[in-house]
């Protein structure tokens, strides 16, 4: 357990659509061999291999943060992001229920909020998300990776299989939540080919919007999904890795602005074309509506000074 004096985390990446977001859990039970936030485990002092997947840390206070750092004076609304570290909807949610009682804490606050997940727990807060989505305040991206079953369980082992994300996109659109598919990361070798499909199968389940991220190894994860691959695809290591260094200057991930998302050279162009051509077709390529700011209001406590009108 963790109790943080504060839950909101901002930045200043011009690579990110957001300027803050909210972790409700460290580490993360999927285990997805391609995760960039692994190493974050170090800050606690543990491994970004199997201590990310198996010490998890739940923040119970996190709502009673939130609802506290929302009410500050010098507060200003702008939409909060969950799950870009961690997924807010692993398994661990269904017996601590932090990222609900944070939608709560958001849902009185009237403050809008873009949710990253490949947890079905969402579903669990369709009854949060729905009356939120009919406010303009929510909006919901679904990762889904591969549409091939075995593959999706060799790189993340224990989240939802495609079919099941798939699922979760037609319930979460078919109760008014608007849904990007997110097809992040892409993997070269692996998963490049299947990103049209992707596309199609998530405008199918309903999703308005898509996105997409390459595949990113930054410190620990280098080494964790060299190991992974030698392991399962040795027939393809070399190749897959060999993308991958093409599109960072040789190296196996360089966090450059502007490129750590996507790479570049003429591999990840070619990706960057693919994609957009299959968005536009699909009408996938449209911007979602901005998340409403305007009905931000810190709804009335206990010691509160009445209104005279």
């Amino acid at each position: 357990m963790e109790n943080p004096r504060k839950i909101i985390t901002y930045n200043r990446s011009p690579d990110l659509p957001f300027d803050r977001s909210i972790n409700p859990y460290r580490g993360c039970e999927h285990g997805c061999i391609y995760c960039f936030a692994r190493p974050s485990h170090a800050w606690l002092g543990l491994s970004a291999g199997l201590d990310f997947e198996t010490r998890l840390v739940a923040r119970p206070e996190a709502p009673a943060a939130l609802n506290h750092e929302l009410r500050a004076a010098r507060y200003r609304v702008a939409p909060i992001a969950i799950g870009t570290n961690t997924d807010p909807y692993q398994p661990i949610e269904k017996t601590h229920e932090v990222t609900r009682a944070c939608l709560k804490v958001l849902d009185r606050f009237n403050h809008p909020v873009a949710i990253v997940t490949k947890g079905r727990l969402i579903e669990r807060d369709l009854d949060i998300l729905s009356d939120m989505a009919t406010r303009g305040l929510v909006r919901v991206g679904i990762s889904l990776t591969t549409l091939d079953p075995t593959l999706s369980r060799r790189m993340e082992p224990r989240a939802p299989s495609p079919a099941r994300r798939l699922q979760m996109i037609e319930r979460l659109s078919g109760s008014g939540v608007p849904v990007r598919v997110m097809t992040s990361p892409i993997v070269p070798g692996l998963t490049d080919h299947e990103i049209e499909a992707l596309l199609k199968a998530g405008q199918g389940a309903g999703a308005t919007a898509a996105s997409w991220i390459m595949l990113r190894l930054p410190l620990e994860v280098s080494q964790l999904f060299r190991e992974w691959l030698v392991t399962h695809y040795p027939d393809r290591a070399g190749r897959v890795m060999a993308r991958v260094r093409e599109m960072h200057g040789g190296k196996d991930y360089s966090a450059d602005w502007g490129r750590r998302m996507r790479g570049s050279g003429t591999y990840a162009q070619m990706i960057a074309q693919r994609f957009d051509l299959a968005a536009k077709r699909l009408g996938l390529d449209r911007a979602q509506p901005k998340l409403r700011c305007d009905l931000f209001k810190p709804p009335p406590q206990k010691g509160d000074q009445l209104s005279l009108f």
